[in-house]
């Protein structure tokens, strides 16, 4: 039965089945309790429905592509993360840059939603199996709805509305209570439709909220790229404030990001959430980990990869255990801040 895991805010701070997070903790003089640490793992539930590109991620040891195996090995792995105290991870029904070299035209498939809006069963099955193991282990699940990119699978407006009340309520019917719902990756970079745009997108998240049941809703927000504050519109309509990191090379310009946001004109006091940072100098006494936390807001790990970009995150086939120094050093410091042994 899912509902073992329910998340919740108040405030600047996050709740899990009515205790803050990471209760009674303190780290280096900072307060951690409340916090969500995170690591965006949005291949999860990844699928190349183009035949011509679907070969481009073919497992080594078959020389096929098998998106049942990627989500099977990624709920596989996902004890070794909640075990080193993390407590969240973005994923995303559209993905994102599966490519380690990014690409502005993507020929790839990879869209959970049909043309109209509608839910793919496939992907709706991926999803339920990630979300359920979740919430077995008392994980909070940031799911995306859209990527730049992918967006354009939707025939019109229409469909992107279609795709978000249908979202939320999946969410609600289904039961689950530890997803929080970041409406697209980075609003501000390359949507096709107008919707999905930072001058519009608070429509989405407004329409999220009012997707009822019971009296109860999913909590909504929105990123934006790397280093860039969140406009107005949706301060004003999110329950928390996703910040991405990736780009920002100064740990002190992460700690300022912060400030800055929780100045936008109508801010009021809400978690704000770092959910996309390649950032890894964690063995370091300033990194942009410890300079989010130092503000009081949670940060996420991105790991596109290195030259043999499988043994990132963001790359299928992927390779979801804890098996670099990257991901070593990622855990380790995560443990240390969440004071895990």
């Amino acid at each position: 039965m899912p509902g073992r895991t329910r998340v919740e805010i108040s405030e600047q701070a996050f709740l899990i089945n009515d205790a803050p997070t990471y209760a009674g903790r303190e780290y280096q003089g900072r307060r951690i309790e409340g916090l969500l640490l995170n690591s965006r793992m949005v291949q999860a539930i990844f699928d190349d429905l183009n035949p011509t590109t679907r070969g481009r991620w073919a497992y080594p040891d078959t020389g096929v592509w098998d998106a049942d195996r990627n989500v099977t090995e990624f709920i596989a792995a996902l004890p070794s993360y909640r075990n080193a105290g993390l407590l969240a991870f973005t994923t995303n029904l559209q993905g994102g840059m599966p490519s380690p070299h990014t690409e502005e035209r993507q020929p790839w498939h990879n869209s959970g939603w049909t043309a109209d809006g509608q839910l793919r069963p496939d992907y709706e099955s991926r999803l339920g199996r990630v979300i359920e193991r979740a919430d077995e282990l008392g994980m909070v699940v940031i799911l995306g709805l859209f990527y730049f990119g992918q967006d354009e699978r939707l025939d019109d407006e229409s469909a992107v509305i279609r795709a978000v009340e249908h979202a939320a309520g999946w969410i609600l019917d289904r039961g689950f209570t530890n997803v929080l719902i970041e409406i697209n990756n980075e609003c501000d970079i390359l949507y096709d439709h107008e919707i999905l745009k930072p001058h519009r997108v608070h429509e989405l998240i407004e329409r999220a909220k009012r997707i009822t049941k019971d009296g109860g809703r999913v909590l909504v927000s929105t990123s934006y790229g790397g280093g860039t504050i969140p406009g107005e519109k949706v301060v004003a309509a999110s329950d928390l404030l996703l910040l991405h990191g990736n780009g920002v090379e100064k740990p002190d310009r992460i700690a300022a990001m912060v400030r800055e946001t929780r100045a936008v004109r109508g801010c009021r006091p809400m978690p704000i959430l770092f959910n996309e940072d390649d950032h890894y100098l964690f063995d370091q006494p300033k990194n942009n980990m410890l300079a989010a936390i130092s503000e009081y807001a949670s940060w996420g790990y991105y790991d596109q990869g290195t030259s043999n970009y499988r043994d990132g995150y963001q790359s299928p086939p992927t390779n979801w255990r804890i098996d670099t120094e990257r991901k070593r050093g990622f855990c380790d410091l995560v443990r240390q801040v969440a004071g895990v042994r």
